[in-house]
């Protein structure tokens, strides 16, 4: 790359614009929010278009196209999208709090927690009134009010704390579900020998026996249970409106469950990950090249292949122990980094910042593109009263589906900002929060 296209990749990498309300825009992070944002379609369309209870995976289909479409999305994708979006929540909050620094430090909390709290509102609706129980917005309302708290502290702090939870995933997996059922089981198998070749068994032994004994029935009638619940959303969601809208509202209230804490305790953490890598001036591109690549390498090197394992032991389909408990939040975080350093490393070259250029407005749009893709899939492609071709797509036909979708909301983003300065649901947003009606059209 010549001096002067590599200060245009530059520039082009490190652009700043700014919207309606002065909120700044860096454009490699517009492409990164604009990739995590139409990747997390590939994590919900499978709730949308099958059951959202959490089946057997080989019950949305198990072809061997559907097989390569599943391996690709969980070593790739799966959590990625998410774990990068709340990155750059993270970096968004370093942004945003020194943006109105400027200010009284009561007047900064106010403004903050009144933006999240409007978030969460949104994200409320999303549930309740678009009906997608999977909704992320409420969720990182109320993180980014917790991860406030943390700002001002240095990355190596900011990393620390973010990585509790993984961590503590990682200490409490690995004692309480890998380590001691192990053992249980061996020591079962150990007694159940003893006992098959005529030896006697003392009562705690067999007392031991007897609860293992209980332990199967109970996970027998739990699977029993969990394949009914399946087949009687499945029938629900296809049937007729009715029982569609009953069976969405069903799912948002169990998602706002004791579940919600441990979600909102992840997306806390990651977004003071983020935080971090922002100071660190990683996610925006202020490093080398060279850091990149090695980056990119690094990451990929420990996150894939822990995935890969992961993918792995569910495919075996049984009730083994599974060492992806213990690491897998690790790998998540690893993988996303990975892809956090090759944007920045293609964004170092001219093909790469073409290829990347279209994503700015995806980046610049992604609350209306996520709604969209609610709109788009909830209420047109799989619901009983519109196209209902709920349960008719395995693997394959839904992430083939998904780039579709994809592809058409990265085109509309593209030419909607032609001639507006701020997508609808993100002028809706703001305007509540700035307490006035934002320009929605670009200025002549």
């Amino acid at each position: 790359m010549t001096t002067d296209a590599a200060l245009s990749a530059e520039a082009e990498r490190k652009g700043r614009a700014a919207e309606p309300d002065g909120a700044p825009r860096i454009a490699i992070l517009d492409i990164l929010r604009g990739i995590a944002i139409l990747g997390i379609l590939f994590m919900n369309v499978n709730d949308m278009a099958q059951s959202f209870s959490g089946p057997d995976i080989r019950h949305l289909g198990w072809s061997v196209a559907d097989q390569i479409a599943w391996w690709t999305r969980q070593i790739l994708a799966d959590g990625t999208a998410r774990a990068l979006l709340e990155m750059l929540f993270g970096a968004g909050m370093v942004i945003l709090t020194e943006r109105i620094a400027g200010i009284a430090r009561g007047k900064v909390l106010r403004r903050y927690y009144w933006r999240n709290i409007v978030l969460w509102a949104f994200g409320m609706i999303h549930i309740f009134v678009l009906m997608w129980p999977g909704d992320i917005l409420h969720t990182y309302g109320v993180a980014a009010l917790v991860a406030f708290w943390f700002r001002r502290l240095r990355p190596r702090w900011l990393i620390v704390i973010g990585l509790i939870g993984a961590t503590m995933q990682l200490g409490a997996a690995s004692y309480f579900g890998i380590y001691q059922p192990t053992r249980q089981r061996a020591e079962v198998a150990t007694l159940t020998a003893k006992r098959d070749a005529g030896q006697s068994l003392t009562p705690a032994e067999t007392k031991t026996l007897k609860k293992a004994a209980e332990n199967a029935a109970k996970r027998a009638k739990n699977k029993a249970e969990h394949k009914a619940e399946v087949a009687a959303e499945d029938k629900a969601r296809s049937s007729t409106s009715a029982n569609w809208f009953r069976a969405q509202v069903d799912k948002s209230i169990e998602r706002l469950g004791f579940g919600e804490l441990f979600a909102i305790w992840e997306a806390t953490g990651t977004m003071l990950i983020g935080a971090a890598l922002f100071k660190m001036g990683i996610l925006q591109g202020a490093r080398s090249r060279g850091f990149y690549l090695r980056l990119t390498l690094i990451a990929y090197a420990i996150g894939l292949p822990m995935r890969a394992w992961g993918a792995w032991e569910i495919t075996r389909f049984n009730d083994m122990p599974r060492l992806d408990w213990a690491w897998q939040e690790y790998a998540r975080l690893a993988a996303t980094l990975g892809h956090i350093g090759l944007v920045n490393l293609l964004a170092t070259t001219i093909v790469g910042a073409r290829l990347l250029r279209p994503f700015v407005a995806a980046g610049r749009t992604a609350l209306s593109i996520y709604v969209a893709q609610t709109l788009i899939c909830l209420w047109l492609l799989f619901p009983p009263f519109a196209l209902g071709l709920y349960g008719q797509l395995t693997w394959m036909p839904m992430m083939l589906a998904s780039v579709a979708i994809d592809a058409l909301l990265l085109w509309g983003a593209n030419v909607y900002l032609r001639h507006y300065a701020i997508a609808p649901v993100e002028w809706a947003w703001r305007s509540i929060v700035e307490g006035r009606k934002l320009a929605l059209r670009r200025a002549a």
